[in-house]
């Protein structure tokens, strides 16, 4: 009898704990949620204020950012902030930050270090989370639109391929004089765990 009472009294101690430990974590993944949420709220009022902001003189003519499309593309934005990226069909509109370090990807898609920024000639690459905000890429067609949003213009990409390679492959972001875009993910998209491999998303600059 006092065996039992004391398997009884562990066994109902767990279960407290562990309902505990459960509702701790759902606590903080909705944590989590509601602060990229907000993150991304902001970034976005702040790119638009930005981008309407008033520009000098020209011509006699009071311009915004949004009027006139510049030469040669800013490197980054006050804060890091590179633009928005935007695939309409498969409902992705995520902010751009420079730097691909995990507070970044938690809130946000990162610009690769050392990529060309969008409207520069070159590969530029943008990196985000599996199980976030590049979930949708699983569905992603040849011939996809890919609309990055930056304070010098707005930039068109279509698909030509995607493909799976490892971690390692860092030829993906190889450059040329060619404007292209390169997504990269990890892989495969439901995975529990370090994933092993890269999904890589391709696409060239329209004209």
């Amino acid at each position: 009898m006092i065996r039992n009472t004391s398997l009884r009294f562990v066994l109902c101690w767990t279960q407290r704990a562990l309902f505990v430990g459960a509702v701790v974590m759902l606590g903080y993944c909705g944590f989590l949620q509601l602060n990229t949420w907000f993150f991304q709220h902001r970034e976005r009022q702040h790119l638009y204020r930005l981008m309407h902001e008033e520009r000098p003189i020209e011509n006699g003519l009071l311009q915004t950012r949004s009027a006139v499309s510049t030469k040669s593309p800013r490197s980054v934005a006050p804060n890091g902030l590179i633009g928005r990226m935007e695939i309409l069909r498969l409902g992705v509109s995520v902010i751009i930050m420079e730097g691909t370090d995990t507070s970044t990807l938690r809130s946000a898609a990162g610009h690769i270090e050392g990529t060309a920024l969008p409207g520069q000639p070159g590969n530029v690459g943008i990196a985000g989370h599996r199980d976030t905000f590049f979930r949708p890429l699983r569905s992603i067609q040849r011939n996809e639109l890919v609309t990055l949003t930056t304070l010098d213009g707005e930039y068109r990409y279509r698909v030509v391929s995607t493909k799976i390679v490892s971690p390692k492959d860092i030829a993906v972001l190889a450059s040329n004089e060619n404007e292209v875009l390169t997504l990269v993910t990890c892989y495969p998209f439901y995975f529990v765990g370090a994933a092993p491999g890269r999904f890589i998303v391709r696409a060239e600059r329209v004209p």
